[in-house]
């Protein structure tokens, strides 16, 4: 098991270098914990993964510090939260300074290289979880089946309808007897702290949104907004923009909120470190982006430290064990259905962006190249030669 340390440093290194969103996120994990390490079992931790595709927040941040919290505790939770934010969040808050007046940067070469090398960075995460994961060919039916109807019906109610009923079909039809057991690592038994962390997420949601009502003061606007965001947000990712641009209309207009997207994709880390570039943009001080930060990610927290402890006891059950088999198959769906669209979608626009695409993947696939070498070369690419 990694001390506290190891594993805030290890935290951190992810946070430097794993670019390509919250499903390239899942893949960077997978090879630092499972691969590499073999701190965590493939079955551990997809079923850290199946728990934090049912909560509301950034799932990549969120099975961060479900990893966390599985070795250290809620210690362990707030070091990898640290770790993987601190990078992104650093540039974030100084964009919200530096870049502001400068929003024509994201339509730069630069960033579209970087989108690039985030289809063929998530594309090896999916092929890794797929064979990992869908190992019968039932599983792999589920995949694609999810996949199809994800596609269909892009909502994150539909996301959470579909995981829901596949969970409810793997417990109704399980073996009877079980799957055998196949966790060689027994998890940590944190569950003993009666700190209530789902009734003070439940209690700050009403209180915040209570006093968001009440007063206008700029800094109770940005925690009600911020925390109400992180709470309520089903999928994380892209699904977060629409409820952040419509938190922080009135502030901030369209091309810096943009400006500041923009930057968020080209960066490594969480997606949702965009709360902190859009918080210093909407109050201009430095505290309020902390705020914002702090504000967006807080339920997550919550949710991963007070649901964890249930989840590791009730998936010692034999049909949740079931259960967990399906909604990992689904879990792979999701990622296909995300890495088409919107991954392929906005990154790979024209022919030569897809010839770019195919040899980042082969160099990642074939090469063993590192994906940060990957992501320089593909920077390089776009800004000599698919610059706006």
């Amino acid at each position: 098991m990694p001390t506290r340390i190891q594993l805030f440093l290890l935290f951190l290194r992810l946070g430097l270098s794993s670019f390509g969103g919250p499903i390239a996120h899942l893949g960077y994990f997978r090879r630092a914990f499972v691969e590499r390490r073999h701190w965590l079992t493939d079955e551990e931790y997809a079923d850290l993964v199946a728990l934090c595709q049912f909560l509301p927040g950034p799932a990549s941040s969120q099975v961060g510090m479900a990893i966390g919290y599985r070795f250290h505790g809620v210690p362990g939770a707030l070091l990898a939260w640290l770790g993987f934010t601190l990078p992104s969040a650093i540039v974030m808050l100084a964009a919200g300074y530096l870049l502001i007046g400068h929003p024509h940067w994201a339509q730069s070469g630069v960033v579209q290289g970087l989108k690039i090398a985030a289809v063929a960075i998530v594309l090896q995460a999916v092929l890794s979880m797929w064979r990992s994961l869908c190992t019968t060919s039932a599983r792999k039916v589920i995949a694609i089946a999810v996949a199809t109807l994800m596609l269909m019906f892009p909502t994150p109610v539909a996301q959470l309808a579909v995981l829901a009923s596949f969970a409810l079909l793997g417990w109704l039809f399980a073996n009877r007897r079980g799957e055998p057991e196949t966790w060689t690592m027994e998890p940590v038994d944190h569950s003993r702290s009666d700190f209530p962390f789902l009734q003070l997420f439940v209690a700050l949601l009403i209180l915040l949104t209570t006093l968001g009502s009440q007063l206008q003061e700029l800094p109770v606007q940005i925690a009600d907004g911020f925390y109400r965001t992180g709470a309520l947000v089903f999928g994380g990712g892209h699904v977060v923009l629409p409820l952040l641009q419509h938190v922080t209309e009135g502030w901030i207009d369209a091309d810096r909120f943009l400006a500041g997207y923009g930057l968020a994709q080209a960066l490594p880390g969480p997606l949702f470190a965009l709360a902190a570039y859009l918080g210093v943009a909407a109050g201009g001080k430095l505290w309020v982006g902390v705020l914002a930060l702090i504000a967006i990610f807080l339920p997550s927290f919550l949710l991963v430290c007070g649901a964890l402890p249930y989840w590791q006891r009730l998936r010692r059950n034999a049909r949740m064990r079931n259960a967990l088999n399906v909604v990992n198959a689904a879990v792979v769906g999701l990622l296909i259905a995300a890495w088409i669209n919107p991954v392929v979608s906005s990154g790979v626009p024209g022919a030569a962006h897809a010839v770019v695409a195919v040899l980042a993947f082969l160099l990642l696939q074939w090469r063993r190249m590192p994906p940060i070498i990957v992501v320089a070369l593909c920077a390089l690419v776009g800004r000599q030669f698919l610059g706006a």
